[in-house]
């Protein structure tokens, strides 16, 4: 299944300017996800990550493959919210520069009851440009605030 941008937003709680996938092209619940994120110069974190010579935030391609996790992972459905809970053996292979075309895919590797295990690869033009897997904690809708302030 295909997403719009619209759709998108209601499946993920993320909004600009740290919304970091812009189309999914394919999507099965529980299995995997493949988005689309365009990388431009009207990016917020370009004004200061070398302003001179604009590279992609390494975080920020970590926080795009977890947004497409989390869809994989079902996104903010059935009351639940999937949280980043690790991230390991990420590794940066080449710079994202604006103008490239990331493309992002999360396939689960293992679900149970409140932890999903993602495998996440981000490509430019087919050139692995960063990979890790990630660990999603599934919590219930609003109860991340109801920690933080406990």
């Amino acid at each position: 299944m295909m997403l719009s941008i619209d759709e998108i937003r209601e499946r993920l709680p993320h909004r600009y300017p740290f919304l970091m996938v812009d189309r999914v092209l394919e999507l099965t619940e529980g299995e995997k996800a493949v988005a689309i994120k365009n990388v431009t110069i009207n990016e917020p974190f370009f004004q200061g990550h070398y302003p001179q010579t604009p590279v992609m935030p390494g975080v920020m391609m970590i926080e795009a493959m977890a947004q497409v996790g989390g869809l994989a992972a079902g996104g903010a459905s059935e009351g639940r919210i999937p949280l980043l809970a690790a991230a390991d053996k990420v590794k940066f292979r080449r710079v994202v520069k604006p103008g490239d075309q990331l493309r992002i895919t999360a396939e689960i590797q293992k679900a149970r009851r409140q932890l999903v295990k993602v495998a996440a690869l981000c490509t430019v033009e087919g050139e692995t440009v960063t990979q890790g897997e990630l660990t999603f904690l599934l919590v219930e809708e609003g109860a991340a605030n109801r920690d933080a302030t406990s």
